[in-house]
């Protein structure tokens, strides 16, 4: 039994939910691929979208946007499905941070925060997603060499 300071530290504190951060990390891989997967698909399975984006794209000073358009919207579609079933999340993560901060800085710097959060917060995820990994639910998972991981 545990004493009276140790039970109101983990109140307090509560650190029993540390049993569920695997489970926290799938929901949040799960939400972000769905968002990655809802903000490109259309770009992939329409050729008017995808050329309506590289004319975004244009607007903003991108040069080659017959390439640049359609790898940024494939990492992104990519992303999104790897991030949900825990396949590759760092490398994605990864992609993913740089993907976005190109985004912030062409696109969104100088705007309110309110517009600039969505591009932005990816970045953080996409980075997060790269240093933390997909945890104990995952593709990665079955992987991971270390018998201790």
């Amino acid at each position: 039994m545990p004493n009276d300071t140790t039970f109101k530290r983990r109140l307090i504190l509560l650190s029993g939910l540390e049993d569920y951060s695997d489970f926290g990390l799938l929901v949040l891989r799960c939400a972000v691929g769905s968002f990655l997967i809802y903000q490109s698909h259309d770009n992939i399975f329409s050729t008017e979208r995808m050329a309506e984006f590289e004319s975004f794209m244009d607007q903003f000073g991108f040069s080659n946007t017959a390439v640049l358009a359609p790898l940024s919207v494939y990492a992104q579609f990519i992303a999104g499905i790897c991030f949900i079933v825990g396949a590759l999340t760092r490398w994605l993560g990864l992609i993913t941070a740089f993907n976005f901060s190109v985004a912030v800085f062409m696109v969104h710097w100088g705007q309110d925060v309110p517009q600039i959060w969505p591009a932005a917060i990816l970045v953080f995820l996409g980075l997060y997603f790269g240093v933390r990994g997909a945890g104990r639910y995952s593709v990665d998972r079955m992987f991971e060499t270390s018998p201790d991981a």
